[in-house]
């Protein structure tokens, strides 16, 4: 780049940013908002009127429907992958092919290396609920609109971000755990997992709290008006990657970290010992 074209650019760059300032200072604060941040801030975490019409059946939180969308979307890439891409790998693996494996050899030596013992099913799992938990929180990313019963259009959420949906993981993460104790120990196994009894409260909420927070950091920016130029795009996007790819291994983590310890063989204590 020359010298000249140099000097172009930042004329441009400078003229773009003293366009933004001048369009806050006008602006001020009158945004046209008829809800208070409060109000914001409250039906973002309940849901008590962003609701939307399900098949015509019921109306659910947003959250719902983006369970839903990212269900369909993982499973149908999933079918994609198997029908046409896993057929047509090769020794020598392509761009996707060494994509995919990398993937899988993560969350399998996540597995093997927390639960040496039992491991199979447990890659399985970790491996779909790590996926679903990235692809699940970078989906408001993309903005998808959904139309509320009352007839206004609202911004799908990420589905974690829903307490039933962190709840719903949590549970389904806790019984996992609990199906590797009573595999590995039988009735022992269970009273062992059953004594970390807050486990899947802690899983849920730490999901839940982890991506409301983000949500409620990006409301706050967009709703007030001063900051809704360009800084929204800064905090959306690095909040969404960052608590995609922390949640997911926190998750995962945790999951295979106790999944290992109640699947664990005791071993039984000899008579007179």
């Amino acid at each position: 780049m020359s010298s000249r074209q140099r000097k172009v650019s930042i004329a441009v760059f400078a003229g773009i940013v003293i366009v933004l300032l001048v369009a806050v200072a006008l602006t001020g604060h009158s945004g046209g908002r008829q809800e208070t941040i409060r109000e914001v801030m409250r039906d973002a975490v309940l849901h008590e009127t962003g609701r939307i019409n399900f098949l015509n059946i019921k109306a659910v939180n947003p959250g719902f429907i983006s369970a839903v969308t990212v269900t369909v979307v993982v499973l149908a890439a999933a079918l994609v992958i198997r029908i046409f891409a896993i057929p047509r790998f090769r020794y020598v693996p392509g761009k996707l092919q060494m994509m995919l494996e990398e993937m899988v050899s993560l969350f399998d030596g996540l597995a093997k290396s927390n639960s040496p013992h039992r491991n199979g099913f447990l890659g399985a799992y970790i491996f779909g609920a790590g996926i679903y938990i990235f692809v699940g929180t970078l989906f408001e990313l993309f903005g998808f609109q959904g139309v509320t019963t009352e007839g206004v259009s609202i911004a799908l959420p990420a589905p974690l971000s829903d307490i039933n949906g962190a709840i719903a993981l949590g549970c389904l993460s806790y019984v996992v755990i609990l199906s590797g104790g009573i595999v590995g120990n039988g009735l022992r196994g269970v009273g062992n997992t059953l004594k970390d009894f807050s486990l899947p409260i802690s899983m849920s909420f730490r999901l839940f709290g982890a991506l409301l927070s983000g949500l409620l950091v990006t409301e706050l920016v967009y709703y007030y008006i001063q900051l809704s130029f360009i800084l929204p795009v800064v905090v959306g996007v690095l909040f969404t990657i960052l608590h995609a790819l922390i949640q997911t291994y926190v998750l995962t983590m945790l999951t295979a970290l106790f999944y290992g310890e109640v699947s664990e063989p005791r071993q039984k204590k000899r008579a007179g010992d």
